[in-house]
């Protein structure tokens, strides 16, 4: 059996989609259901059982998981950015990950859990070594002090342990996020309502539009986390985005055209957005002041050292293939 927590998540469902295209059904998907509309990802895919994630819990404390596992996958978190109930995110992104690496560590499971990019903060450098690290909020450092706590325990480790630091990820099942969406979800769903999207003005030395973050697909995470199913001798942390960053005007323009076309209406470029009012600045929120990665891009030599070579989508064609579901 795998294990797949936060499986009805944005990546989780995705991850259970993709095993299910290589015929594996025998998967527990561990996840709370407050928010119902999670269960929309899962609608199309076949699972063998679903656990509460409290509930699982309590099953890892009392030696109870009675399924022979192969691999977990741990992609569950709270990932709101702006939590400010400290207390909640660590047990849930620390404590829980403690217990379930011990628990996989014991009998020797391979363990791919989910870091993530916000573990560098403001800093320039985003490749995986702890003097490029700085965490800005509850949820990145959570997931820092995750990655510090794997590490200090590598001349110990009995199994694969794998910590992926995702950077901007986008794509199909994400709507149940609310505000913590990809960008690209939130300029579709304003374009589509109001014909405009909002970009935030000029912030970190960067122009209007003109900041910066490393967007990847969530098809390409899915498979960064398949290659180190398929091969189980590699243990470590490694970024996962495109390694190529690219603007939010970008992506506007990608989300925009990409409705233009279906509308059967023409390409515009930015410039042309921005006069015809289809892209507007706003101020960036006080709560984000201090806070707010504008530049992000991924150093994934340490992936590619190790074998993965498959290539990563840009905007242009990640946000086509996202459209085109949504759309369809």
């Amino acid at each position: 059996m795998y294990i797949i927590t936060g499986g009805a998540g944005f990546i989780g469902s995705n991850l259970v989609r993709a095993l299910n295209r290589r015929g594996i059904e025998d998967i527990l998907v561990v996840d709370t259901l407050f928010e119902a509309k999670k269960i929309n990802n899962l609608a199309d895919c076949k699972i063998a059982d679903f656990v509460d994630l409290e509930d699982f819990r309590d099953q890892l404390l009392s030696d109870r998981v009675s399924h022979s596992v192969q691999s977990v996958f741990h992609q569950g978190a709270c990932s709101d950015t702006m939590a400010t109930d400290g207390r909640y995110v660590m047990s849930l992104n620390f404590d829980y990950s403690k217990l379930l690496y011990h628990w996989c560590q014991k009998r020797e499971i391979p363990l791919v859990y989910a870091s993530s990019a916000s573990v560098y903060g403001a800093g320039l450098n985003f490749s995986e070594d702890p003097e490029n690290e700085h965490p800005l909020n509850a949820y990145a450092f959570s997931k820092w002090l995750f990655d510090r706590y794997v590490c200090d325990r590598v001349s110990s480790r009995k199994g694969q342990v794998v910590g992926l630091r995702y950077f901007n990820v986008y794509g199909p099942r994400e709507d149940h996020k609310g505000r913590m969406a990809s960008v690209a979800l939130h300029f579709f769903n304003q374009y589509r309502s109001e014909r405009s999207v909002k970009l935030f003005e000029g912030s970190g030395g960067y122009e209007s539009g003109l900041q910066q973050r490393d967007f990847i697909y969530v098809g390409d995470a899915v498979e960064v986390n398949l290659y180190f199913l398929d091969h189980p001798q590699l243990s470590g942390i490694f970024n996962v985005g495109t390694g190529k960053s690219q603007t939010f005007n970008e992506v506007a323009q990608a989300v925009i055209n990409g409705c233009r076309q279906y509308d059967e209406e023409e390409p515009l470029s930015v410039c042309q957005l921005v006069s015809e009012g289809m892209i507007n600045y706003i101020p960036i929120p006080d709560t984000l002041v201090g806070k707010y990665q504008s530049f992000t891009e991924a150093n994934i030599c340490s992936l590619r050292e190790v074998g993965y070579q498959e290539k990563f989508l840009g905007v242009e064609e990640g946000v086509s293939r996202y459209l085109t579901e949504w759309l369809n």
